[in-house]
């Protein structure tokens, strides 16, 4: 057990007990939950929100909140069932056969490998563009050490602050953004009736807008954080979805705001962003055009902000991951002190995260690795949810925790939706194999 918690002799996780002296849960702001959210919303959902906006307007303004709604259902499973059986995910998944492991385990190193390079590229492009006196690779290379020198030497709570500080800046550019747009309210509550749009893609690109923002590997990590926080046994229930659901409505804002610029500004504009993170530089140059260098430098802080809080928040959350990993395949229970933060496993993780990824600035992309990437990538997020209704039924949970009708039709409906974007996702990569594009 984790150094928070306190198990009588001959105990089971079933018998822990507080050891904060009996005072009552209450929630704060900045938790877990903003962690989690502010992690997972990073450089490519701010480009994928902004296509929508401009090719669609409000049109798809549903399938945001519908997302945002998908996440907070996928996050208190995750949450709900570590509080609930004081086990990480991860012995969860265990649980399930040793197919979960031997998915897992490759998963995880080669999406940390290529992850790596991408989050340390995303947060270098704003810097490069204001700063051009390096060159991109040596941005990247000073963000992956900055990120690094954080989490090795920092605790969780100063984590949680500095990803607080990020998330503040991140809200306060692109919304303040959103509102000097000047939004156009009748057609916004127009685009709260779900309907496609009938251009060509569409549905997949509705599909994708609800199940792709801020939906990463971290929303898994969730219940490492609560750990870490503090937060282990049931009593911290009510706290956690509060926690859980108050970051998500504090991230469908921010990504109504980033539809909103790319509904008033880009398409009034009349530009086509670039699909990858650089679609965000295309955007600075419209807006330096359209309100000035204040505002287009001001959007580049925010765009910063979003890709460094995904680097700090992934080499925190994602290590914690590995590190319960590869303890529990070397026969250490989840939360000995190797598995924690500071942990030998967790350090490990965060030195693969940082070092090896910078590597492909020097080689590029190879094929192959972004081909396997892509692959697995695909079906981590149909993993989570298929796995989530297996954990939160039957004898794997308490009776009092597990799923009523409601909640497996709503992860029903999230297994659904990321299988098929799964399929789709798995196709894009797989392509270039079989002669498509």
């Amino acid at each position: 057990m984790g150094a928070n918690q306190q198990v009588p002799p001959g105990g089971s996780h079933a018998d822990r007990i507080d050891d904060d002296g009996g005072r009552p849960a209450k929630w704060r702001i900045i938790g877990p939950g903003l962690v989690v959210a502010a992690t997972g919303v990073g450089a490519a959902d701010m480009v994928a929100t902004l296509v929508a906006g401009s090719r669609f307007g409000y049109g798809l303004l549903w399938a945001v909140i519908v997302g945002v709604v998908l996440k907070i259902i996928l996050v208190e499973g995750a949450g709900r069932y570590t509080l609930a059986t004081g086990k990480t995910i991860f012995e969860g998944w265990r649980s399930l056969g040793k197919w979960t492991t031997w998915y897992f385990g490759p998963y995880i190193m080669i999406w940390g490998f290529v992850y790596g390079a991408t989050a340390m590229s995303s947060a270098a492009l704003p810097l490069a563009a204001v700063f051009p006196i390096l060159p991109l690779w040596a941005w990247a290379i000073l963000m992956g050490l900055a990120g690094f020198a954080m989490v090795w030497w920092g605790k969780y709570a100063t984590f949680e602050k500095i990803t607080a500080a990020l998330v503040g800046m991140m809200f306060v550019t692109v919304v303040g953004l959103a509102i000097i747009a000047a939004p156009n309210i009748p057609e916004m509550l127009t685009g709260l009736i779900p309907i496609i749009p009938s251009s060509d893609g569409a549905i997949f690109y509705t599909l994708a807008l609800a199940g792709g923002v801020g939906g990463t590997i971290t929303l898994a990590a969730y219940g490492y954080w609560l750990r870490e926080k503090g937060w282990y046994t049931p009593k911290w229930m009510k706290v956690m979805r509060i926690d859980n659901s108050m970051a998500y409505v504090m991230t469908g804002v921010f990504v109504i705001a980033m539809l909103i610029v790319g509904a008033e500004v880009v398409r009034s504009a009349g530009v086509s962003l670039s699909a990858s993170d650089e679609g965000l530089l295309d955007l600075y140059d419209v807006l330096k055009a359209e309100y000035g260098d204040v505002v287009g430098t001001g959007f580049l802080i925010g765009f910063w902000a979003a890709s460094f809080s995904s680097i700090i928040g992934v080499w925190n959350g994602v290590s914690l991951m590995f590190a319960d990993f590869w303890g529990n395949m070397r026969g250490k229970e989840s939360g000995h002190p190797d598995t924690r933060v500071g942990g030998k496993y967790f350090k490990f993780y965060l030195l693969w995260l940082t070092f090896p990824p910078m590597i492909l600035f020097a080689l590029g992309q190879p094929i192959g690795l972004i081909l396997l990437y892509g692959a697995l990538g695909s079906l981590f997020m149909p993993f989570l949810a298929l796995t989530l209704l297996g954990l939160l039924n039957g004898r794997r949970i308490p009776k009092a925790w597990a799923n009523k009708l409601h909640s497996n039709l709503a992860l029903g409906v999230c297994a659904l939706l990321f299988v098929v974007l799964g399929i789709r996702q798995l196709w894009t990569s797989l392509s270039p194999l079989f002669g498509g594009g």
